[in-house]
Order: structure tokens, then sequence, then C-alpha cells
């Protein structure tokens, strides 16, 4: 099963692996409501009970695909806590320009939109999807309290912010940003060198990851080093007795952090496998083993 992780200044928790929403509408066997149901199921089935959103999702849909099975099953609701994102324009009849929209009309906007669609009363966490170059840390952080005391959001947070956009961000708003949503896989590794990691320890919150798979680069390799990367895990699976997705998931459990890897799979096999990962635990020596063939080199 996977564990609940504590975010103690939060007085909240979510599972250790949270189930994302990204692909939902790509799955083969289709997003009806009942496939949907099956997947949330599966997923609770496992202890995953953490659902990641976000509202450009599926062309805008994906939210509103997930609300109609909370409507028609209203008892899953107290059983699951739902994570989405805001902040990005996509270009089309309306705005000629990819943008990102920050401003409190667009933040409330946004939460209002997600509430409807998801058919729920309250939405757990939600993040700024994209730092804006215009943002207003005064206006957002006025516009986060507002909502809270409104009851419609628990927590703001924010995704792919770099430190000092966080620490701007954090020096104005009263409450505790919850997380910073990042890049990271054995392909994609600076966060664990440009102080995004340490921050979050500093801060005392948990990095989600999304990408863990690096957009399933490390099971389809095409490259040397993806080739030798996914053979280094096949190595340490057959050691061990698992599958290479087990110690791939395992290798992020390491990190003092407490990362919490997104998984973007439409595969219900692949969810319990990936479910079960916390049974293979890798040692310090697997986890830099890794990390070096993955990029190449060894640490300096």
């Amino acid at each position: 099963m996977v564990p609940q992780i504590e975010f103690p200044k939060h007085n909240f928790s979510i599972s250790r692996l949270v189930y994302g929403i990204w692909r939902l509408h790509e799955d083969p066997l289709g997003a009806t409501v009942e496939r949907i149901y099956e997947k949330i199921q599966t997923c609770l089935n496992f202890g995953i009970d953490t659902f990641d959103h976000a509202d450009i999702y599926g062309d805008f849909e994906n939210e509103e695909r997930f609300g109609r099975v909370l409507e028609k099953h209203p008892s899953l609701k107290s059983k699951i806590k739902i994570i989405t994102k805001c902040g990005i324009q996509v270009p089309g009849s309306k705005f000629p320009t990819k943008h990102y929209n920050t401003s409190k009309e667009h933040i409330r906007y946004s939460v209002e939109r997600s509430l409807h669609k998801l058919k729920v009363d309250v939405l757990d966490v939600v993040l700024i999807h994209r730092p804006d170059p215009l943002m207003d840390p005064y206006e957002m952080s006025e516009v986060f309290d507002a909502i809270i005391k409104e009851g419609k959001v628990k927590h703001f947070g924010v995704s792919n912010f770099t430190t000092t956009q966080f620490q701007m961000l954090q020096s104005v708003y009263d409450r505790p940003l919850i997380t910073n949503q990042v890049e990271f896989s054995l392909f994609c590794t600076e966060p664990l060198f440009d102080g995004t990691f340490d921050q979050a320890i500093q801060f005392g919150f948990h990095p989600m990851v999304w990408s863990p798979t690096a957009g399933g680069r490390i099971f389809s390799p095409k490259t040397d080093t993806e080739t030798q990367t996914l053979q280094k895990l096949q190595v340490f699976a057959k050691e061990k007795g698992c599958s290479a997705d087990q110690i791939l998931y395992s290798w992020f459990l390491n990190h003092p952090a407490g990362l919490i890897p997104v998984l973007g799979t439409n595969d219900l096999k692949r969810i319990q496998s990936a479910a079960e990962c916390f049974s293979y635990p890798l040692t310090r020596v697997e986890w830099f083993t890794l990390l070096e063939v993955a990029r190449g080199r060894e640490v300096a």
C-alpha cells in the first residue's frame, strides 16, 4: 500500500504517489465515466488517494470528465484529495498568444470553474501552474487568503517555480505554500543541484515531481545513455526480484525532501506496479549508480 506523507505545517497529508490526470483523455480504452471510475478505484485499492489536475489538461476538459465520475459516484468525494492548477492561457479564439495570468481575477475565476467542473465544494490544493513574469505576489497573496477564508480551497502552492520566485511569493504570503511541483527524473536532475530541493527542506515542504519517467523515455530509450540507464534499472530489478519501474519509483524515495512522484500512466497494471515500489528500497550506492549512468558522468 502507498503510505501517506504528512505536511505538518498544514495539518494535511496526501498519498506518497499521486495519480496524474494529464493524459486521461489519451487512454486507448477511452475516457468514459466507467473507465475513469475503474482507474480511481484501482488507485484507492493501492492507497493512492490524491489526484493531480490542471485546468488546461485534455484541452480544458479532463476536470469535467473526472467530475462526471464524482457526480455519478458522490461517495468518492470523501475518499479522495484533489489538486489542480491554473494560470496558463493557451492560444485560441480568445487569445492569439500563449501567456500566463496570475491576476486575482483570473485565479478566482479558475477556482470557481474547477469547482464547477469537478463537482466538488472545495479543492484540497490549487497550484499556480507556471511562474508569470508579471505576477504580483501581493495580489496573489490577497486572493489566496480570501479564497481560503471562503472555504473554496484548503491550500495554495506553486509549480515550476525557481527558488527565487518561490521565495518572493512566500515572503509576502502569511501561510506556508504547500509545495512546488517540478519536473524531475533520471534525465532531468537539475532540482538536485539548483537549490530547488534544498529549499524544500529549508521551508519544510515536500516537492511534487512531474514526468518521473521522463515522458516514457526511460522505458523506450533512443540514445546510448537512455539504453544504459534502462539496463541498469533492469539489473537492480533482477537482483531484488521486482520490475524496472519499481526500481525507478523507489529511486525517488531516497531524497530527504520527501519527493512525491506523479504517475502518468493509463495502464491499471502499471499503477499497481508503481504502488509496490516501497517494498524495494535502494541503498545509497545504488541510488548514486543510477544517477551516474543517467547523467553519463560520476558526481564531482
